[in-house]
C-alpha cells in the first residue's frame, strides 16, 4: 500500500500563501501507536482546562524515555498498578479544587436549581469531556457522568461536590489519559479522522489539548479538507502556543529536564549551585524560542555569540549579567571560543561527570544526538576509564591517547573523545579555562576530515556538516509521530530535509512540513487488523 505526498503547501510568517514545491513522494505509512500522555502534556491539558493557577498532582506514572525521546516511550511504557493509583488520585485532588467557587465559574455554565440538577451537571460534564477528550462524547457516556454526580450529589446534599465525582471521572478515562489515534479508512488506504488530526496537531505543536478552535472544525468534518488543514497548521505555528510545544521537543531531545539534578563537587566547582541546573536549561529554551519567533536559521544555534544568562551563569560565563533578576541578552566575548550550543552550560554540564569534564560524552553528543550517527555500546568486560594524570599524561588529551592504544577501544572513542576534546576548554560545569594541570589545552581536531582548531570553530564546521539539518529533521519528525521511521517513511524523510535546507533550516517550517506531510496525516491499519481492501491485503 502506498500513499502519494501531495505539494506541500503552507503559509509563511507574513501570511501569504506559498506555490506548492514538493514533488510527489511515496509514502508507506506505519502502524498507528497509542500514547500516553506525558507528564508535561498531563498538566498543560488540566491548565487549560482549569486555568494556570490550578494545583497539579506532583506524582504520576513516570515518563520513560525510549531511544532518547519522552514521546516514544509514551507511546511503549505500560502503566502500573501504583500508577493507576496515582491517576485516580490526581484526578480527584483536581476536582475538589475545581468545583470551589471562583474556579467553576471558569468552566460551568450553569447555576444549579438544587443539590440534584441533572441538566446543569450534563452542560458542565459534557462540555469538559468535550475538550479533555478530544472528541464527541455520546449519549450513553454523558448519561454515565450525569448518573455519576446526581447520585454523588443527592447523597452529599451538595450539587458541586456531586459534580467533582463527575469531573474525577472525566479527568481518570482513557480517553484522557491516551491519545487514541487510529485512523478511518479512506481511499484504500487509512487517514487520521479530523478529531484525530486536532489532537495530534495540538500535542504536536502546542504540547496541549485543541483549543476550541481546533475542535469545532474537527466536529464539522472540515479540518481535513486541504485548506483548511493549511490554514490551522499556519495559525498554530504562530500562536503563542508553539513556543510551549517548542520548548517541549527541545527538552526532550537534549534531556533538559536531567538538569534539575545536576550534581558537581563544590571543592573541584566552586560556581556550582542548585541554581545553576535549572538556569542553564532555560538558557537553551531561549536560544531556540528566539531563532523559532525571529524565523532565523537553526544552524545559526551551533555558531551564534548571543546568549540568555541570568546571573548564575554569568558568573560562570565570565560575563557582566545583564539584568538584576532573570535571564538577559549579552553578546559572548571574542577572546573566547565559547559559541552556540556547545558553549552552553547546559550541554557541557550534562555531558560530563560530577569531578571531569568528559570528551567522551560530549562527543557521543555530537555524534548522535546532532548528527543522527550511532555509536554502539562498549562490550561489557571493557574497561572505560581514562588512566589519571602523569608525568608523561598531564592533560586529559593525552591520556585519551594512550586509552585509545587498546584496540577495543579504539573503533567507538576515535568517533567521539576527538570531538569532545575540542570542548575542553570548559570545565565540567562549562567555564573556561586555558590549561589542563598546568598545560596549555590544544583543542583541535577535524570532524570527518573538515579541520578545526577550537570549540567555536567545531561549531562552525557541524553547521555545514550535511548531516546536520537531515539529524534534526528525523528527531523533530521522531518526535511528532511517537515512533522510529519505517522503511516506507526514508523517503519522506530525505524530501523533508531537502525541503528544511530549501527554507532555509527554518524550524518554523520545519514544524509546518511534518504537519502536513502525509507520513503524520496517514497510518497503516493497526497492529492486529485485518486489511479491509485488496490493496491493503497487498
Amino acid at each position: 500500500m502506498a500513499f502519494r505526498l501531495a505539494g506541500l503547501v503552507f503559509l509563511a510568517a507574513c501570511g501569504t500563501t506559498d506555490a506548492p514545491e514538493a514533488p510527489r513522494v511515496a509514502v508507506d505509512p506505519a502502524a498507528p501507536v497509542l500514547r500516553r500522555l506525558t507528564a508535561p502534556q498531563y498538566t498543560n491539558a488540566l491548565h487549560d482546562l482549569f486555568g494556570d493557577a490550578l494545583v497539579v498532582p506532583a506524582k504520576l506514572e513516570p515518563d520513560l524515555s525510549i531511544d532518547g525521546l519522552v514521546a516514544i516511550g509514551a507511546s511503549r511504557g505500560t502503566v502500573s498498578s501504583r500508577g493507576v493509583e496515582l491517576y485516580e488520585e490526581g484526578a480527584f485532588l483536581v476536582a475538589e479544587q475545581v468545583v470551589v467557587s471562583p474556579v467553576r465559574e471558569m468552566w460551568v455554565p450553569c447555576t444549579p436549581t438544587s443539590a440534584v440538577d441533572s441538566a446543569c451537571a450534563r452542560e458542565a460534564l459534557s462540555w469538559l469531556a468535550w475538550r479533555a477528550w478530544r472528541r464527541p462524547v455520546t449519549e450513553a457516556e454523558q448519561q454515565t457522568l450525569v448518573a455519576l454526580a446526581d447520585e454523588a450529589a443527592a447523597q452529599l446534599g451538595d450539587f458541586h461536590l456531586g459534580l467533582q465525582y463527575g469531573v474525577a471521572a472525566v479527568l481518570q478515562a482513557p480517553s484522557f489519559l491516551y491519545r487514541e489515534e487510529v485512523g478511518e479508512p479512506r481511499d484504500g488506504g487509512r487517514l487520521y479522522s479530523s478529531h484525530e488530526m486536532a489532537s495530534r496537531l495540538a500535542f504536536f505543536l502546542w504540547n496541549t489539548l485543541p483549543d476550541e478552535e481546533l475542535l469545532e472544525l474537527a466536529d464539522s468534518g472540515d479540518l481535513n479538507r486541504e485548506g483548511v488543514l493549511v490554514e490551522q497548521v499556519h495559525r498554530m505555528v504562530h500562536d503563542d502556543r508553539a513556543r510551549q510545544g517548542l520548548r517541549a521537543f527541545v527538552s526532550e531531545l537534549y534531556h533538559l529536564d536531567r538538569l534539575d539534578d545536576l550534581t558537581k563537587d563544590p571543592a573541584l566547582y566552586p560556581h556550582m549551585s542548585e541554581a545553576l541546573g535549572p538556569a542553564a536549561r532555560e538558557e537553551t529554551l531561549l536560544a531556540f524560542e528566539h531563532v523559532f519567533l525571529a524565523d532565523e536559521d537553526y544552524r545559526d544555534l551551533l555558531t551564534t555569540r548571543r546568549a540568555y544568562v541570568d546571573a548564575t551563569l554569568a558568573s560562570v560565563y565570565g560575563v557582566q549579567s545583564p539584568t538584576p533578576e532573570g535571564f538577559g541578552l549579552v553578546m559572548l566575548p571574542e577572546d573566547e571560543p565559547r559559541a552556540g550550543l556547545l558553549g552552553q552550560a547546559a550541554i557541557l554540564g550534562q555531558h560530563a561527570h560530577p569531578t571531569s569534564s568528559s570528551p567522551t560524552l560530549r562527543g557521543k553528543f555530537i555524534r548522535e544526538t546532532l548528527l543522527c550517527q550511532v555509536i554502539p555500546p562498549p562490550p561489557a568486560d571493557v574497561d572505560t576509564s581514562i588512566p589519571e594524570p602523569s608525568g608523561t599524561a598531564p592533560t586529559l588529551r593525552d591520556r585519551v591517547a594512550e586509552h585509545l592504544e587498546d584496540p577495543t577501544c579504539a573503533g567507538c572513542h576515535l568517533l567521539m573523545d576527538p570531538l569532545g576534546l575540542a570542548l575542553e576548554p570548559f570545565d565540567g560545569i562549562g567555564r573556561y579555562r586555558l590549561r589542563d594541570n598546568g598545560v596549555l589545552i590544544d583543542a583541535s581536531g577535524d570532524l570527518d576530515g573538515e579541520t578545526y582548531e577550537d570549540a567555536e570553530q567545531l561549531g562552525q564546521v557541524l553547521a555545514s556538516d550535511p548531516d546536520l539539518g537531515p539529524c534534526f529533521t528525523e528527531q523533530m519528525y521522531r518526535y511528532a509521530t511517537g515512533r522510529n521511521p519505517e522503511l516506507g517513511e526514508l523517503d519522506l524523510l530525505e524530501h523533508l530535509g531537502e525541503r528544511f535546507t530549501a527554507r532555509g533550516h527554518s524550524i518554523q517550517r520545519l514544524m509546518m512540513l511534518i504537519a502536513l506531510s502525509e507520513g503524520f496525516r496517514t497510518a497503516a491499519p493497526p497492529s492486529g487488523e485485518l486489511p479491509t481492501t485488496q490493496e491493503e491485503a497487498g
